[in-house]
């Protein structure tokens, strides 16, 4: 039991302050202390900017353009879903066509007032690092032109150092530099408000375009901001006003550079110098090595002093924070420098600031040695590679700062006695149930793919044998343009590249132009899901429907065109040569375009998963009514349907008849593709609406007792799956401890991970506010939330924990990962294993099955998350007040009464444990035939015989369970002890007996266990139906299943009476191959068993024991891996050396 106490000081506090806080606050309280995250304060400055300039009397407006892309793909989002506030400060927001077109649009916004429009219109460009490159040509136009002295044009660029959205690892300093761009590099979203103001600001007084460069951990990271509206520019010695024009050529652009390198970038570091953006946070008189830092790295540099013991006392380290990293302006750095004998700099990627510093000391007498990159030695200090975090300073740090401070030798001692982690299945990105792109990127065997944009791009962590041999990526509207270089230098004749229809309206469709005037052989997947799915779920802009797509490429120079589609019926009117076909065509359609010399393009044309789903939980588009369950006694576990379908909701399960497969229902996302899978497990239902919801007392939000807890200041870990709410729980937490009169960091380390991958979010919460880094660093984390327990026990995520500070709350609902849908040989590791590391990484551990508790409680296991962080709650390790929680809860809006129940159900579980469970006991009549085994009473092996001699006798009769028994028996005494491999004989004879012929169908599809769930599940009156490929129609060529309803149940009950003629000469279907293979494995499995006991070899007797576990399926699935084990059993069998 974990300890409780009431904390009435808190919920009063908490109650308070819930009455008078709104989520909009964040945009519209004008002085006070706001929460937001780094996009929002993004959104924040348009307004800011514009309060501001209408109290100094002017006529402000603010123009916004730029392209998607992480970390700032959810800008635009934003500013759509914030069109009222847009309107009232005159904010236009254009999303542009791509990077390069939308630069060129803000550069018109400061040509407004030259064409006598109106005057004082701010522009801002937005973008990530790619496209800051792909747009760098325009931005140099844009920069060179100039800005209005009342407008001003800012970029904001997303820089992702780790790659973790990106293509390629992004710093964009050194292109903005070369732009002649000064660079703004906020910390946070105070950083943002405030250098964002700045950014305005110095475009204005020097005529030049100006930058925020905004990391991941900036952008992803929220945090409580001071605003106000009394904010002061700064005065120049000598105003300038720049006119801008972009009439380029002749004595005009000679002017226009001369100006820019000789007035307009020194009076940018004349700005600079006077506005105080670069400070010295640390001095003292007797200070010998200082340390420069900026942006993300400068609170990364303080939690690593804090690491090392040096928070309150610096030991002798004067500290400077660049504002703005270029250029750098010259004084402060002098004035920094001044005494010292070591420069440190600490900054992510290549040395920017560092080369910066050492061109501005060099010459100064007795200036100090520079260090970065490298240390006194030559050898590597701060790496370039990735990202730099507060771990990776603090270990520099450490290498170079003088022996004798305490808490720095005793860090260094910690890191010498640091384990080395045993890593377990990692969980990758993977495509949504129901995904398009589960079917759209497979292609035949053999076939050489690019790689494109877009959530496809998954399609690189994926098996050839799903998706081809896949070469690689090119940069966003190069796809299928390498081909042209690779074409006259390789064997293969064709290539197949994938592109979205967003990136072919981007850029993408030069490409295809080119592939056609370079006349390769290549066919372009058009892959059409109406929606930029990757970064949110945008429409292209300036898309167009596909059958103008279609015509297009046609005109365009395409040989032949065939458009795909879970719909073909709605396409009546295409253009003259094009064809359209069903989806389940995609394999042969690209094997007959692959035929064709020159260009082709196959349009696969799906709306986005995750885009429906959104559309129907809003009501504004209608779920199908039709479910698929599989019913698991039917189902042989073979995989083929996770194949086919390549959907996470077709999961593997384990069952008493070994691992099988379900549907689950929560995240299915009804795209049917799952029914293609060769297997007669398959049942369509149409739930009647009349499902008894469970009826689970609802609890008053006084009704648990308050648990105890310590101190105001503490640090949340939380880990989980893409897409499951994980960053709405710390969205939750976080607004919690605003309403709480609390100052909050966090961090939400997503990227590709939003899709099926491992995420990762930080809290920190504290009563002052205090300058640190949002990402939790090695042993400074209190509560250590593991959502999905895979994610948890990675060694890079536990790495936060302590052994004598971490409460961990861990989920142990085993989720299966992608590769577990789609192979049959990779399952979910031992729990035990799973849970040691976590347990061995924390003080404490308290574990449940939070899905599984959410169905129990709700019908649904998607307030699993929130009711894991109820326990946590009420453990103690949460020192915030429940009222201020559920308040979150409330402002977040969503299924509101229920997730409140969620958390108080989670409180209870910890408050009250209800008592265990006992595990069902089964009983059986076997009658004589079960007594043939002297298995020892309650032993595993009687358990099993208990089961599964019954059910033989079911299946077949007694005689044939008798020889089951009586072989078992044999090789029961052969063991003589142990019963390990007579278990594994039970077990899989009985597999290889109980083979799923038609007649064993038929009786597992009448069991009313089965049909009971259903109307359990679904429904009293529910509608089903069988979905069937009789053998008689699959040798007349039919492809499809039928679907037969209950109706046809008597011709299962006649099937099942006819159960005697298995294996006669009588047994209409028993001269089929795989039945007469069937009945081989048996006798085979038998020989094998008892050849085995000849020799001493245990091990080699349990693998043959156990190798039926290979033998899967039906059909042609089945004798595919019937091959395989008789390979397997083969090489058990080979003596080792032969």
């Amino acid at each position: 039991m974990w300890p409780t106490s009431h904390r009435a000081r808190n919920e009063g506090e908490g109650s308070r302050a819930v009455e008078t806080f709104t989520l909009e606050d964040r945009y519209l309280r004008e002085a006070g202390t706001v929460h937001l995250t780094g996009v929002q304060a993004l959104v924040r400055l348009l307004f800011d900017r514009v309060r501001h300039d209408r109290a100094l009397g002017g006529d402000p407006a603010v123009f916004v353009s730029g392209y998607e892309g992480s970390p700032l793909a959810g800008y635009d989002l934003e500013l759509g879903r914030r069109a009222t506030l847009l309107e009232k400060y005159d904010v236009v927001h254009r999303p542009g066509l791509n990077e390069e077109l939308a630069a060129t649009s803000v550069l018109g916004s400061q040509l407004v007032a030259g064409a006598g429009g109106r005057k004082g219109v701010t522009g801002f460009w937005y973008g990530k690092a790619p496209g800051l490159d792909r747009a760098s040509d325009a931005l140099r136009h844009a920069n060179l032109a100039g800005t209005d002295p009342r407008g001003g044009a800012v970029a904001l660029v997303g820089d992702d150092p780790n790659a973790k959205s990106s293509t390629v690892p992004c710093a964009s300093e050194l292109a903005l530099a070369d732009l002649a761009i000064p660079v703004l590099f906020p910390s946070d979203a105070q950083d943002v408000l405030d250098l964002g103001m700045h950014a305005v600001e110095l475009s204005r007084a020097s005529g030049l375009w100006t930058s925020l460069k905004v990391v991941a951990n900036v952008a992803d990271a929220s945090g409580t901001a001071t605003v106000s509206p009394q904010w002061t520019a700064p005065r120049l010695e000598k105003a300038y006003r720049h006119t801008p024009t972009s009439r380029l050529l002749g004595a005009g652009l000679a002017e226009l550079e001369r100006s820019l390198f000789t007035v307009r970038l020194p009076l940018a570091l004349e700005y600079l110098r006077a506005s105080g953006i670069n400070r010295i946070t640390a001095r003292g008189p007797a200070d010998r090595i200082g340390i420069v830092s900026a942006g993300k790295s400068y609170l990364d540099l303080q939690q690593a002093l804090r690491t090392l013991g040096l928070d309150e006392e610096k030991h002798g380290i004067r500290i400077l924070k660049l504002g703005a990293i270029h250029p750098v302006e010259p004084s402060i750095v002098r004035e920094f420098a001044d005494g010292l004998g070591e420069i440190v700099v600490v900054e992510e990627k290549r040395a920017f600031v560092e080369t910066a510093l050492k061109e501005i000391l060099y010459g100064v007498p007795d200036a100090p040695r520079i260090l970065g990159k490298k240390d006194r030695g030559g050898r590597t200090l701060f790496t370039e590679l990735g990202e730099l975090d507060p771990d990776g300073i603090a270990a520099g740090l450490a290498r170079i700062l003088p022996a004798g401070i305490p808490s720095v030798d005793a860090y260094r001692g910690r890191r010498r006695r640091e384990r080395i982690a045993v890593p377990l299945l990692a969980r990758t990105p993977y495509f949504c149930s129901g995904c398009p792109h589960n079917s759209s990127t497979k292609v035949p065997e053999g076939t050489l793919v690019g790689a494109g944009i877009g959530c496809h791009t998954m399609a690189l962590f994926m098996e050839p044998d799903q998706v081809g041999t896949v070469l690689g990526v090119t940069q966003m509207g190069g796809e299928g343009t390498q081909w042209i270089g690779m074409a006259p230098f390789v064997e293969a004749e064709h290539f197949v590249q994938n592109i979205g229809d967003g990136t072919f309206t981007h850029s993408g469709s030069l490409a295809v132009r080119a592939a056609v005037a370079a006349g390769v052989n290549i066919t372009y997947k058009l892959l059409y899901n109406s929606a930029v799915a990757m970064t949110g779920g945008q429409d292209a802009v300036g898309g167009l429907p596909v059958e103008k797509v279609a015509q297009l490429l046609l005109v365009e120079g395409a040989k032949r065109v065939v458009i795909t589609s879970d719909a073909p019926a709605k396409y009546r009117k295409l253009p003259d040569g094009v064809e359209v076909r069903d989806r389940s065509e995609l394999l042969r359609t690209q094997e007959e375009l692959a035929e064709v010399k020159g260009v082709t393009v196959l349009i696969h044309e799906q709306e986005c998963a995750a885009e429906k789903r959104r559309k129907r939980r809003r009501g504004k588009q209608t779920a199908p009514a039709t479910r698929v369950v599989i019913n698991e006694r039917v189902c042989e576990g073979c995989g083929d349907c996770g194949t086919k379908s390549n959907c996470l909701s077709v999961q593997p399960v384990a069952t008493e008849f070994g691992r099988k497969t379900a549907i689950h229902q929560s995240s299915c996302n009804v795209d049917y593709s799952c029914l293609a899978g060769d297997c007669p497990s398959f049942v369509t239902v149409v739930p009647s609406g009349k499902k008894r919801r469970r009826k689970t007392a609802r609890l008053a939000a006084d009704a648990i007792v308050a648990p105890e807890t310590r101190g105001t200041d503490f640090t949340v870990r939380i880990t989980g799956i893409g897409g499951t709410g994980v960053v709405t729980v710390t969205q939750i937490l976080a607004t919690a401890a605003v309403l709480d009169g609390r100052h909050v960091r966090t961090l939400d380390q997503t990227g590709l991970a939003q899709k099926g991958g491992a995420v990762v979010s930080d809290l920190k919460v504290t009563a002052e506010p205090v300058e640190q880094a949002p990402k939790l660093a090695a042993g400074e984390c209190d509560l250590y939330l593991a959502c999905d327990a895979l994610v948890g026990a990675d060694a890079a995520n536990l790495g936060v924990a302590d052994p004598a500070r971490t409460t961990a709350v861990v989920s142990t609902t085993e989720v299966p990962t992608g590769r577990m849908v789609v192979d049959t040989t990779v399952s979910f590791p031992d729990p035990g294993s799973v849970l040691a590391p976590l347990e061995a990484a924390t003080a404490r551990t308290m574990s449940l099955d939070a899905r599984g508790l959410a169905e129990e409680f709700f019908d649904d296991d998607q307030f699993a998350n929130v009711l894991q962080l109820g326990a946590a709650f009420q453990t103690g390790a949460l020192p915030l007040p429940a009222s201020a929680i559920e308040r979150a809860i409330e402002l977040n809006g969503t299924q509101v009464a229920a997730n409140l129940q969620a958390f108080r159900r989670g409180r209870l579980l910890v408050a009250e444990p209800p008592a265990a469970t006992p595990e069902p006991v089964r009983t059986a009549e076997p009658g004589a035939v079960r007594t043939l085994v002297q298995a020892e009473p309650g032993s595993e092996l009687a358990r099993l015989l208990d089961i599964r001699v019954p059910d033989l006798i079911a299946y077949q009769d007694k005689a044939y369970a008798r020889a089951y028994a009586e072989f078992v028996e044999r090789v029961r005494v052969l063991e003589d002890g142990p019963t390990e491999i007579t278990e594994a004989v039970a077990k899989h004879l009985y597999k290889l007996m109980a083979y799923k012929d038609e007649y064993e169908v038929a009786r597992l599809s009448l069991d009313p266990a089965f049909t009971d769930g259903l109307e359990e599940q679904f429904g009293a009156g529910t509608r089903y139906a069988y979905r069937l490929h009789p053998p008689v129609l699959r040798a007349l060529g039919m492809q499809r299943k039928i679907s037969l309803g209950p109706w046809f149940r008597p011709a299962f009950r006649l099937l099942h009476a006819l159960r005697r003629l298995r294996g006669t000469r009588f047994d209409p279907f028993g001269r089929a191959e795989v039945r007469r293979v069937e009945r081989e494995l048996i006798e085979d499995y038998r020989t094998v068993v008892l050849e085995a006991f000849r020799t001493p070899d245990r091990a080699r007797a349990l693998a043959l024991a156990e190798l039926p576990d290979l033998v899967r399926g039906y059909e042609d699935v089945k004798l595919a891996n019937v091959a395989r084990y008789r390979e397997r059993q083969a090489e058990v069998l080979t003596p080792a050396g032969s």
